[in-house]
């Protein structure tokens, strides 16, 4: 009873405002005819937030039901997101496909990572820029955040300005298929390589044609395949790194409880079962449909709440970095996967 009175009222605060999120979305999908939003809920949702923190402040009377949406309730959602993963699905794309993207989204997390400290962003933020390019957006930044300590302001700065770049590269990216002469089987795999979120690939793979939305489609859920593996390195490296701290610190014989809970936290073991379950089919096609959309429904109420925690001034002083960065990184990743689609060779269907 106490946690309903203490958190219920920020809870429903950021539930209202991933509603008239989720409502423009909807205008968007409406005016302009398609299935999917350019600039998806999500986003809308944090800018939102953000926009009601700046004029209104964040009552104290909201403040626990906000953070209790914007970290328990979106590691629930990652977990949920496991329920999208079917391995036999992802073979199916052929080997050296699925080699390409593995060596790809690597190379481009490390190099785009170099960029943000380039440009002079903290670690934190360089990896959540570099992660969301690399993988799959804003699911890999909400995902990676918590493991990497991330702050409100770096998830925020992250998941606004990648994404908005990433509906111009929406807008632009076909003018590659004309350009390169590339067939809709290779703009299919460009595109599922080089565009942010899951409604943007849609969005740009189905504007040239059923064959090309299929294919940018599916490598990219090859690409969110990528996401277990990365936020298990970052856990490990994170919990290397508290050790080494505190060994500097004289505080070695301290138990640091060195559990699999410790090194992997409770979300991402979730997320882990249910892709093994979905890949078993114990999860099926309906039921991983029905757990897709709830997943996006609290991810959207945790964008909201994650909105209303940021302070605007903070994000702006990083907006023009995080920019230059997500730029530069989105470029190094469509040149190599262009690149790599032509000496590969890469023609062929699923």
């Amino acid at each position: 009873m106490a946690f309903i009175e203490k958190n219920f009222p920020g809870i429903i605060y950021a539930v209202v405002i991933a509603m008239i999120a989720f409502g423009i979305q909807l205008i968007e999908e409406a005016v302009l005819g398609q299935s999917r939003a350019l600039i998806e809920g999500l986003v809308v949702a944090i800018l939102l937030g953000m926009a009601v923190r700046a004029i209104l402040g964040l009552n104290k009377r909201f403040a626990p039901g906000v953070g209790f949406t914007a970290k328990q309730v979106l590691e629930f959602a990652v977990l949920l997101l496991g329920a999208r993963i079917n391995a036999p699905d992802m073979i199916k794309a052929g080997p050296i496909l699925l080699i390409m993207i593995v060596v790809l989204v690597s190379v481009v997390l490390l190099v785009s990572t170099r960029i943000g400290l380039a440009f002079g962003l903290n670690p934190k933020l360089a990896t959540l820029v570099a992660v969301g390019n690399s993988i799959c957006g804003n699911s890999a930044i909400a995902a990676i955040a918590p493991v990497i300590g991330a702050s409100k302001e770096d998830v925020a700065s992250s998941v606004s300005l990648t994404a908005v770049l990433g509906v111009l590269i929406v807008l632009t990216l076909p003018v590659f298929y004309y350009f390169l002469g590339f067939s809709q089987y290779q703009y299919g795999v460009l595109a599922g390589m080089g565009v942010y979120a899951v409604p943007q690939v849609v969005a740009a793979g189905y504007s040239v044609s059923t064959l090309s939305g299929d294919t940018a489609t599916l490598v990219k859920l090859v690409r969110v395949l990528m996401l277990g593996p990365v936020v298990a390195y970052f856990t490990f490296s994170r919990a290397r790194q508290q050790r080494t701290a505190n060994n500097k610190a004289g505080l070695a014989s301290v138990n640091l409880n060195l559990s699999f809970s410790k090194f992997v936290p409770w979300f991402i073991s979730g997320f882990v079962i249910m892709a093994i379950l979905r890949s078993l089919g114990v999860i099926n096609v309906e039921m991983a449909n029905v757990i897709r959309d709830v997943s996006g429904y609290l991810t959207l109420a945790a964008m909201a709440a994650l909105g209303l925690q940021v302070d605007l001034a903070v994000v702006r002083k990083v907006g023009r970095s995080v920019a230059l960065a997500v730029l530069c990184s989105l470029a190094v990743l469509i040149s190599l996967s262009a690149l790599a689609i032509k000496l590969l060779g890469i023609n062929g269907g699923f």
